[in-house]
């Protein structure tokens, strides 16, 4: 980080966090599929998922005062909490995506309880059970979380689906933020090799769940719904030229739905600014516009941004601008007050 660079209120939409100590659920359970934690090392764990490794992480992805003083060294005021998405569950049966779901949302809530001005915690709910997922989402709200993450598909599932629908509509009617992350990757079988499924399949993920959002009419029929997407909203931007292109020339395939142009939605939703480039950061604040770009760094994860907000304070000087990709967008998304939380520095 360049310690000489002045500081500006930072809020980091996009950071992952796990409890320390994960229960066995195959043996809970009776079936396997799920992630558990070894603790091989001091201050290191690896995530295994039937005996098979998964991920290593430090301590920085389940202890807090690890987090806080990251943040110090980054630069980062507010950290919003998610699950990591392979956490998710949504393939297991929906009384135990349930439990998983109240165990690790208990978790964010007390670590947010704690430390009520540095972060900002989202729930995680069982998609694949519309009620359950709705309940636990009221829940969610009850224990004093911002809003919730959720894939960018349920199994078999778009986000356009009719019986997602509800879930959506309590989103909104709780006015709970939404975090949509990608997870799960379309064609993995195809991309054994070079680590594809993150560089091409996520982003194609992301461009799929806006585009399900969009052509479904979720947007329309849910003005005040607010969403966010990870890495930037993926390859949607990229591709929206092809996109709005399609709904042009065959509105009979396209508009099936929804009969608006794709265009009417940029800017009704959020993306994060975890592009890793420049020139993307431009492209993707000039579609959406600034008030709908917020940091986000995947911290504290490899694949995302090293150094938190590097990029944007590379890309512009302008206090305003700074202020709106650093926090502004951030708080507006969450609905929360930037007062609450400088209040104290």
């Amino acid at each position: 980080m360049c310690a000489h660079r002045e500081h500006t209120f930072t809020v980091d939409i996009h950071t992952h966090i796990l409890p320390e100590h994960i229960p066995d659920f195959k043996r809970k359970f009776g079936y396997g599929g799920f992630i558990y934690l070894e603790h091989h090392a001091p201050c290191r764990a690896r995530m295994l998922q039937d005996g098979k490794f998964f991920r290593e992480i430090e301590d920085n992805c389940w202890d807090p005062e690890k987090r806080l003083k990251e943040c110090k060294q980054h630069y980062v005021d507010v950290q919003v909490l998610s699950t990591v998405p392979v956490m998710f569950s949504y393939w297991a049966k929906p009384k135990h995506t349930l439990y998983i779901s109240q165990f690790l949302n208990d978790h964010i809530a007390q670590v947010v309880q704690r430390y009520p001005m540095r972060f900002i915690g989202l729930g995680t709910v069982p998609m694949q059970d519309t009620d359950l997922a709705i309940k636990e989402l009221e829940r969610c709200k009850s224990i004093g979380l911002a809003g919730v993450e959720i894939g960018t598909h349920v199994n078999d599932l778009n986000l356009d689906a009719p019986q997602l629908f509800p879930f959506f509509e309590a989103c909104q009617q709780l006015d709970m933020a939404v975090f949509i992350h990608p997870w799960d990757m379309m064609g993995k079988e195809r991309m054994p090799k070079y680590w594809l499924p993150w560089l091409v399949g996520m982003p194609a993920e992301s461009a799929l769940a806006i585009c399900s959002l969009i052509f479904g009419g979720v947007f329309e029929r849910l003005p005040d719904l607010r969403v966010a997407i990870a890495h930037g909203g993926g390859s949607f931007a990229a591709t929206f030229g092809r996109i709005a292109h399609g709904f042009d020339v065959r509105p009979d395939l396209c508009a099936i739905d929804n009969p608006y142009h794709p265009s009417r939605y940029l800017g009704r939703f959020w993306v994060d600014s975890l592009v890793h480039d420049i020139n993307m950061l431009d492209f993707i604040i000039r579609m959406f516009g600034a008030e709908r770009v917020a940091l986000g760094t995947d911290y504290p994860f490899p694949l995302g941004e090293l150094e938190p907000g590097e990029l944007i304070h590379q890309y512009t000087d302008d206090p305003q601008l700074k202020n709106l990709l650093l926090h502004g967008s951030a708080l507006q998304w969450l609905k929360r007050d930037l007062a609450f939380f400088v209040q104290n520095l």
